[in-house]
This record gives structure tokens, sequence and C-alpha cells, in this order.
């Protein structure tokens, strides 16, 4: 997916209603996973499993991931990270 024209969103568009089920893509532009809720300052994040099933939720600080909408309007953002990296970070607690 090309980002380049997608527009970022606004601090205060950082919110439950809008970032809840964001889908996330990573270092190599692969869909990683979903945001399922915010915790503070950090994202938590589902990674892995099928539909929801089975995904181990990570909790990343907000401001590693660059949030923003697409020409559809819908909201996702990018990551460094990799799937791989996600997969392997203690599971959120919370």
């Amino acid at each position: 997916m090309d980002h380049t024209n997608h527009v970022r969103l606004a601090s205060s568009e950082l919110t439950p209603e809008i970032l809840d089920g964001a889908t996330i893509y990573g270092a190599d532009n692969e869909k990683v996973g979903t945001v399922s809720h915010q915790h503070g300052s950090q994202i938590v994040i589902d990674v892995g499993g099928f539909l929801g099933i089975g995904a181990k939720p990570v909790a990343v600080s907000a401001n590693q991931l660059d949030f923003m909408r697409d020409e559809e309007g819908d909201v996702h953002a990018v990551t460094t990270w990799t799937k791989a990296q996600l997969e392997d970070m203690p599971e959120h607690q919370g």
C-alpha cells in the first residue's frame, strides 16, 4: 500500500473511537495486526491469529505508530516493527 498520499491524523484524533480496529502495517508493508484498544499512552495491537481468534495482544508506545487515513477514509497505521518482532514481545496483560 502506498501511504504517500494518506492524511496523517492529528493528535486530537487519536481516540479509541477512531483507532479501535485500525490495521497496522509493518516495516515491509505487511499487515502485522490490528488495534485492540488504547491503554494510557500505549496502543494494544492484536498480532497473529485469524479473525481475532488466537491473536496475541502486545502494547507499543503510540509514538511508534504513524496513524493516517487512506483515500476511502479508513484509518490505519505504519510502524517499523515487523510481525515477527511484535509476536516476540511480551503479551499485554490488561
